[in-house]
């Protein structure tokens, strides 16, 4: 798990989560549903878990009939350059949320239910607790992002002015980590940022 995710699940309020259980009957990923088949075939931990968990709901328009306002906002929220389009994403369902929308499996739960949402673009449903904290969350790393940008136009810079290979080299180096951070969060619009 990349340091970043870490330092964003230990600062993760867990109480916000209000355990109406809309997360659990209807979800996504940003991986198609085959290429989560293929990999769990592969042994991948993370496609397995998954997979065990949920199950696909045979249509779009039956995970509408469970939770048509949290399919719509998934739905409005996939990037338009994402490899999703509204007629090949995979809704699914926990296999084992309870009627009362508790957890059927709470104290074995795998780690992907715990650490939901585990990340600031993850996708929640309309009035969930995380809503606001995930809001400021994005803005966070937006202005992250925004200074990086500062900082490659800086050593840009810098690199006009490099005296020796040696410098060169290594704010070349500074740029290319620079670059590739700010690469990172490209699928989420940093380059509009």
């Amino acid at each position: 798990m990349s340091e970043d995710k870490s330092n964003f699940l230990k600062t993760r309020p867990q109480s916000h989560c209000l355990m109406c259980g809309k997360c659990c009957k209807v979800s996504t990923t940003p991986i198609l549903h085959q290429e989560l088949k293929r990999l769990a075939d592969e042994g991948d931990e993370g496609a397995i878990d998954f997979l065990e968990i949920f199950e696909p709901y045979p249509s779009i328009e039956d995970a509408k009939n469970v939770d048509e306002k949290t399919v719509e906002n998934i739905l409005e929220r996939i990037q338009t350059d994402d490899i999703h389009t509204k007629n090949n994403v995979t809704f699914y369902k926990c296999k084992h949320i309870l009627a009362d929308n508790s957890c059927g499996i709470y104290e074995s739960r795998k780690e992907l239910c715990d650490r939901f949402p585990a990340s600031p673009w993850a996708i929640v449903p309309p009035g969930c607790g995380f809503e606001a904290w995930l809001e400021e969350k994005r803005e966070e790393k937006k202005q992250e992002i925004i200074k990086q940008k500062e900082n490659l136009i800086y050593v840009e810079t810098l690199l006009t002015q490099a005296k020796t290979p040696q410098q060169r080299e290594k704010i070349e180096s500074t740029r290319e980590n620079i670059k590739r951070t700010i690469s990172l969060y490209e699928k989420y619009g940093a380059n509009d940022w």
